[in-house]
């Protein structure tokens, strides 16, 4: 045997076989995660405390709701908004959903928005936006306060006659739809007459009754005039004092007048009460509005349509 033979099969000869790099990895992995495990566990415990400290203190009596302010209401009473939030008080004050709450005040008719904040220690503040009667719409014979959308608020009562609001007829929307629906296109031609009419106050608290049937031609009647004014869908206001300028010069040609046609930029078409009137230049409008002259019964604090 050769001595290079004998060295080689010689286990004492052989180099081991380790991989020094590897430990160090690993031991500067281990001093790594170490500290993280730690810091882990420290925010665990202190996340576990908070949560338990704000359940606590969510449960204390002093963060319990018990007082509710409302302010903005005025055709609503305390009491009233009180009333939908009742379950409110004794609620936790942190934890309550006042997002819930809000809906049920908007379900409220009179209510157009409301907002609802905390404030510590125990109060919850309730600010309400009431909608705003526009007018007294007529839908099917019984009489309701409806807003610029023509939002059914209320029915009207002797409760409301302070308010001095005009009639709206034409209102109602389709017959196969709820009976105390209103029409959104008719309502806002509404709104828009009766927002325009309002630049002149003297003008606007002559505003007895409104006619939309017809969504695109608006029909009122001003208190002390008995004829009905055909506005159309724009220009409300200027058309209106076009009338009132010439009024007294048709009431010496006309003694009893149906309707006014005003539509037109250079003429006024007249129908007295047996036949209709031309004036300047055209033909007589169409036939007259069938709204009905009954204001003074409302201001009598009686429902017209019910007598």
């Amino acid at each position: 045997m050769s001595p290079v033979a004998s060295v080689t099969a010689d286990k004492r000869f052989r180099r081991a076989r380790v991989k020094p790099a590897q430990k160090r990895q690993r031991r500067r992995w281990r001093g790594l995660f170490r500290p993280l495990l730690v810091y882990g566990l420290v925010v665990a415990a202190l996340a576990f405390g908070c949560y338990r400290v704000s359940i606590g203190a969510a449960q204390a009596h002093v963060l319990k709701v018990d007082r509710i302010v409302v302010r903005g209401n005025e055709r609503l009473s305390k009491g009233e908004v009180l009333a939908v939030l009742n379950g409110l008080r004794g609620e936790s004050l942190v934890w309550t959903d006042l997002d819930a709450w809000r809906r049920k005040l908007l379900a409220s008719p009179w209510v157009g928005d409301a907002a609802l904040r905390r404030s510590l220690p125990s109060t919850v503040e309730v600010v309400i936006s009431e909608r705003q009667p526009v007018g007294i719409g007529r839908i099917n014979s019984d009489m309701y306060l409806v807003d610029d959308r023509g939002v059914i608020i209320d029915q009207y009562g002797p409760q409301y006659t302070d308010l001095d609001l005009p009639i709206v007829d034409g209102l109602s929307a389709s017959p196969n739809d709820s009976p105390t629906m209103t029409d959104e296109i008719r309502a806002e031609l509404a709104a828009r007459l009766i927002a325009a009419i309002k630049a002149k106050p003297a003008i606007a608290r002559r505003l007895s009754q409104i006619d939309v049937s017809d969504a695109h031609n608006a029909k009122i009647i001003l208190s002390g005039d008995p004829a009905v004014i055909q506005l159309g869908d724009d220009q409300f206001l200027p058309r209106l004092e076009s009338y009132l300028q010439l009024a007294a010069a048709l009431r010496e040609r006309v003694a009893e007048i149906d309707y006014v046609d005003v539509r037109f930029e250079d003429r006024i078409y007249v129908r007295p009460s047996s036949a209709p009137l031309r004036l300047r230049q055209g033909k007589p409008a169409s036939a007259p509005s069938a709204i009905r002259r009954d204001k003074p019964a409302l201001r009598r604090g009686k429902p017209a349509g019910k007598r």
